[in-house]
């Protein structure tokens, strides 16, 4: 299956810059998968090193780690001759092994022809509470999400669809009823599925939603298992109810996360270290409101009111146990849900795309669901679950800070009208 990934991939292999590549991102997002296969088709041969399955791995690294002394015996490990430039270093899970994180800064100092890659799941996780020396400027960083709405349709084999969508994105015009309406049921499709590359391989082969429900219950169990074991003791009950719980307050109207719902007089000082190790893991996103839309916009966030999103759709489906018709034919059941999963989705696009997310709310209550910087410009983008796009708050903020464009995203077709440039929301991976 095709994966941006790798255009970025081949990109760090012909640049003269090129540092140690950490790729992370959250667990079966696909890292091992596409950094083994760009191994296979760039380079002679791949020295694969997976620090989970190999614990003894450390011990390798336990008391030398300079490139001269590591080099011959990873080559005896792997049962082959590592050879600078023709051989792809691959270090899997390395947030077991804290000293092979350390060893990167060694490698880029004293053997920088020497292409290596290190993947790990909890990575921000072992950084942000681990206490070793992290080789800060010594390495190239890139985080890894599910699969985007694009990469879906194609792994569909829906390329000739995608170029459409692009194509009427950037000139705003509407695409032909039936391919809107055949891009719709795909969406709707992407919500049940998610990105997580085997869920949507599953798919694509079987069309089998009880098969997809399994393994994305199986990912879910291994998620619940992470924070067991890569958790403080008295941090993994409440990490697993922050988590319950997020799902539960996107069923609000009113998004904003709030820890009162977690339990009865919860606090942020009794919930803030699960959150973080849930955002630092990759599983879930926070995006924070902003008092004033001003370059940066990080200058302007409130860090008491954010909103909270998981990492993939097909997840959320799978823990709120929604039946895939539900979710298809977007039943009246669900009216208190889409709002909050359509925003959880357009987050999951935004982010994939690599902008900065945050909402935007107006002293009395109009709020705009997203403000990203787009070509150096502030973009309001406002989201609606169905075709209604009667925007009240949008008006507002267009009065107050008179941006050169908003963008509307809902399940009307393209078009562009009065400075708002409408956007189907199975188009939002074009933003």
């Amino acid at each position: 299956m095709y994966r941006k990934i790798m255009s970025f991939l081949k990109a760090w292999k012909e640049s003269p810059q090129r540092k140690p590549l950490i790729l992370q991102g959250a667990r079966q997002v696909g890292k091992t998968y596409s950094i083994l296969e760009f191994g296979r088709e760039h380079y002679e041969n791949v020295a694969y090193f997976n620090f989970e399955t190999n614990p003894k791995l450390n011990e390798t690294f336990a008391e030398n780690i300079s490139p001269d002394y590591l080099l011959p015996l990873l080559s005896r490990i792997a049962g082959q001759t590592i050879v600078r430039k023709s051989t792809l270093i691959v270090f899997d899970e390395v947030q077991l092994c804290e000293r092979a994180l350390t060893s990167l800064k060694y490698f880029c100092e004293e053997a920088p022809d020497y292409h290596i890659i290190v993947a790990g799941s909890l990575l921000g996780v072992a950084v942000n509470r681990a206490k070793f020396s992290f080789p800060v400027g010594k390495v190239d960083m890139k985080t890894m999400y599910p699969m985007d709405m694009e990469e879906f349709m194609l792994a569909m084999g829906e390329g000739e669809l995608v170029e459409q969508i692009k194509s009427s994105f950037r000139t705003d015009t509407p695409l032909p009823a039936v391919l809107h309406d055949a891009a719709m049921r795909l969406y709707r499709q992407y919500l049940v599925v998610g990105g997580m590359p085997e869920c949507v391989m599953q798919f694509a082969e079987t069309k089998d939603h009880i098969l997809v429900r399994h393994t994305q219950d199986t990912i879910l169990t291994s998620y619940l298992n992470d924070m067991s074991k890569y958790n403080n003791l008295n941090e993994i009950k409440k990490t697993r109810i922050a988590y319950d719980n997020i799902t539960v307050q996107l069923s609000k109207k009113n998004t904003r996360f709030q820890y009162k719902l977690i339990k009865k007089g919860g606090r942020a000082s009794e919930f803030e270290n699960a959150i973080e190790w849930l955002c630092l893991s990759g599983i879930v996103a926070q995006v924070y409101r902003v008092d004033q839309v001003k370059k940066p916009l990080e200058n302007y966030r409130d860090i008491d009111a954010f909103k909270i999103y998981v990492s993939d759709l097909g997840l959320l489906c799978a823990k709120k146990e929604l039946a895939a018709d539900d979710i298809l034919y977007m039943t009246e059941e669900l009216n208190d849900f889409k709002g909050g999963m359509t925003e959880n989705y357009v987050n999951v696009q935004l982010t994939a795309n690599g902008y900065r997310t945050y909402y935007w709310e107006s002293p009395r209550g109009a709020e705009i669901d997203f403000v990203v910087q787009r070509d150096g410009k502030l973009i309001p983008i406002e989201v609606k679950s169905a075709d209604n796009t009667k925007a009240k708050s949008l008006r507002i903020y267009m009065e107050t800070y008179h941006p050169e464009y908003a963008i509307k995203l809902s399940a009307k077709n393209f078009g562009f009208e009065n400075g708002n440039k409408t956007v189907p929301l199975y188009a939002a991976f074009c933003i």
